[in-house]
């Protein structure tokens, strides 16, 4: 009885035994999961220790010993003033493009000028050498340094002013970022750059962004180094672990159909500019050791200026990069020795570890952005009265990209604190994520392990005019 109850039963899933394993085929199969691509470049790790120390102090001494570097002081001679530092300097790029096989490409950017600080005209130069990218050379983006140096009077242009932080070390640590990075080769271009003019009224900030602009080039980041050297402050802090990087929130450039949006949509604190500063200390938190990237939250040092600040205001990414802990006795003063104090820019107020640190940091940070694709453009954002958030973007025309990341953090938080891998695709919808609950954005990730800054949504966190 028993047997046949089980032969019964047996022809009757026999006789079902198709869709029954069928089923459990289907069932069975494998879901392939999305692999995100690696987040690491280990050749980051390399570049973070090839900035050298006693290249830099040599460099630093060399313009140093040009007596002043004055935009007004002699530009004729060989041997002292702006003139012979400039040509210098420019010597210097060729020597490295030498090296290099000529992968540098070495121009002056100059006009002549007048105004407050600069009475009668005068040709401002700037130096820059191009590197340019393989696949994308119009993609730029630019470390800078000023050339320039004063002391009290800033109509001196004939006292001694050595400048050696303030800022013979931006120009080093452009130098010395050349030399590091002309040994590979990268999807974008970088540029070098040795500006003139600061000091007289930011010149040669303005002329290099008319300059890009002129030459079509869409600049994805400005890195201002100013004054990179010192580690010993006026309010007796001595450390070489922290650096400050400054950045605007609201784009200074904004048309007033772009504020209207912005007010009553959001970015007040997601300008391109500051996701280049959060970026950057991203970067550094990977692939740097024993120092901490402190994002200053406004343009500049309080009621001070920079040579960003052009860029900016043409509408280009750019942020400040600078010692943590000032010196203001060394700062812009005649060398003296004055109730026991001694002012002036001297050699002797730099350290050439720290300045090799933060050439690093510009270093890393300018190769994992030329490496990285370009980030997405038109990204826009919508979900109000809604559970759900949804964006969209244009593709990055880069051909290392292989898909993207969605950021989002709370409106409180001052830098990205989640993100999630999404692919190749051209919009993400957050379900039963409220909108108004979070601040958002959108990265290229390239197959090199290197990712764009955050695109936040509209014209208030756009990279490049839509």
């Amino acid at each position: 009885m028993i047997h046949r109850l089980y032969t019964k039963n047996l022809s009757r899933l026999l006789m079902l035994s198709p869709l029954i394993f069928s089923t459990a085929a289907i069932a069975q199969t494998p879901v392939t999961p999305m692999k995100a691509p690696s987040s690491e470049d280990l050749r980051l790790y390399d570049i973070a220790e090839a900035p050298q120390p006693n290249r830099l102090l040599a460099d630093i001494q060399t313009l140093v010993d040009f007596g002043t570097r004055h935009t007004l002081s002699d530009p004729s001679s060989t041997t002292q003033g702006i003139g012979a530092a400039r040509r210098w300097i420019k010597a210097e790029f060729e020597r490295i493009s030498a090296q290099c096989g000529q992968c540098l490409e070495v121009r002056e950017v100059s006009a002549n000028v007048s105004g407050k600080r600069i009475p009668n005209a005068t040709e401002v130069v700037n130096i820059i050498a191009i590197q340019k990218g393989v696949n994308d050379p119009k993609r730029v983006v630019i470390m800078s340094g000023d050339i320039d140096s004063r002391v009290t009077d800033v109509m001196n242009a004939t006292s001694l002013s050595p400048g050696a932080n303030d800022n013979a070390s931006g120009v080093a640590g452009a130098l010395e970022a050349a030399r590091v990075l002309s040994q590979y080769q990268f999807e974008g271009s970088i540029v070098y750059a040795a500006l003139s003019g600061e000091e007289q009224g930011l010149y040669g900030g303005a002329q290099l962004a008319e300059y890009a602009t002129q030459q079509g080039w869409q600049v994805e980041a400005v890195l201002n180094n100013d004054m990179i050297g010192n580690i010993e402050g006026i309010n007796g802090v001595v450390s070489n672990q922290t650096v400050r990087v400054f950045s605007e929130g609201v784009r200074i450039a904004e048309t007033p159909s772009e504020a209207k949006e912005r007010y009553f949509s959001g970015g007040e604190n997601d300008s391109a500019s500051r996701n280049v500063a959060r970026h950057i200390k991203s970067l550094a938190d990977q692939y740097m050791t024993n120092l901490d990237v402190q994002l200053i939250y406004r343009l500049d040092r309080f009621g001070r200026g920079g040579h960003h600040l052009p860029f900016n205001k043409a509408g280009l990414p750019a942020v400040r990069i600078m010692e943590t802990n000032e010196n203001y006795h060394r700062q812009h003063q005649d060398i003296r020795i004055e109730n026991g104090i001694a002012y002036g820019d001297v050699i002797e107020g730099v350290d050439p570890m720290f300045a090799a640190k933060l050439t690093a940091l510009n270093a890393i940070s300018l190769a994992s952005m030329a490496w990285a694709p370009t980030p997405p453009k038109l990204v826009t954002i919508s979900g109000q009265v809604s559970a759900d958030t949804h964006l969209t973007w244009q593709p990055s025309s880069s051909s290392s990209v292989t898909g993207y990341r969605v950021y989002w953090r709370l409106t409180t938080d001052s830098e990205w604190r989640y993100s999630r891998y999404v692919g190749d695709v051209r919009q993400f919808t957050f379900n039963n994520l409220v909108i108004d609950n979070y601040l958002f954005g959108v990265a290229a990730v390239g197959n090199n392990g290197n990712t764009s800054p955050v695109v936040f949504p509209g014209a208030a966190g756009a990279f490049f005019s839509q």
